[in-house]
């Protein structure tokens, strides 16, 4: 069953749903559900950046419903009237001089010309270009452990934050406490999977010169496709 938040359309219904969204990738378990797609129905825009757990979440689901149904426009529509007052097609009288005249000038049969098979080819090759299915993304919820309790976490947050690359988007983080005063930092992300490797990300930038002057390991704690 899913969570019960209070209205939606409010501030005090978003600040509730982005506190359950702490830590979380969706909101029952590691995968989209139906409850996801539920309270994503009722949420009416994307939160802002003061909702930033809700905000991930959002965009998550949003990229979701996007891969399931491209080219369209992703939402939910409630309800709403059939149009009227539609103006019926004229009635056109058979065996018309127009109707007449087109016949003559159609020829169904004709030489397809070189300028027709360019035409045709280039159609095809934009179709298939179209046809051409995105590349993959993923959500990742990733823990970053300090060497101790005397490590600057503002600053490792930074070193974390700093490391750019194309299709590697950083998310909401928060600081979780693990004990004898250590805290881990906890931080989503977003990746499109042809661009980056998480594993790569982690070896060779993360846990390497100069973030490894703050970081000693990252777990990863939820990772999903989107």
């Amino acid at each position: 069953m899913a969570p019960s938040f209070s209205d939606l359309h409010t501030e005090a219904g978003l600040k509730s749903l982005n506190e359950f969204l702490s830590g979380k990738v969706f909101i029952t378990g590691t995968q989209v559900s139906k409850d996801d797609i539920k309270v994503y129905a009722a949420v009416p825009c994307a939160p802002g950046d003061e909702f930033p757990y809700a905000a991930f979440w959002y965009k998550n689901i949003s990229g979701v419903l996007s891969d399931c149904f491209p080219g369209e426009s992703v939402g939910v529509r409630i309800s709403g009237p059939a149009p009227t007052d539609v103006p019926a097609a004229q009635d056109v009288p058979k065996d018309s001089p127009k109707d007449a005249d087109d016949d003559d000038d159609l020829d169904l049969f004709g030489d397809e010309t070189e300028e027709d098979k360019k035409a045709e080819e280039e159609r095809a090759a934009a179709k298939s270009s179209s046809q051409k299915k995105e590349s993959g993304k993923s959500s990742i919820l990733l823990d970053v452990k300090p060497w101790d309790d005397e490590t600057d976490m503002k600053k490792l947050e930074e070193a974390v934050r700093n490391l750019e690359m194309p299709g590697l988007f950083w998310g909401a983080s928060k600081l979780v406490p693990v004990g004898y005063g250590i805290k881990k930092l906890q931080i989503l992300l977003s990746i499109v999977d042809d661009l980056v490797s998480v594993d790569t990300l982690i070896e060779e930038h993360l846990t390497a010169e100069p973030a490894n002057e703050y970081i000693q390991s990252c777990d990863i704690v939820a990772f999903n496709k989107i």
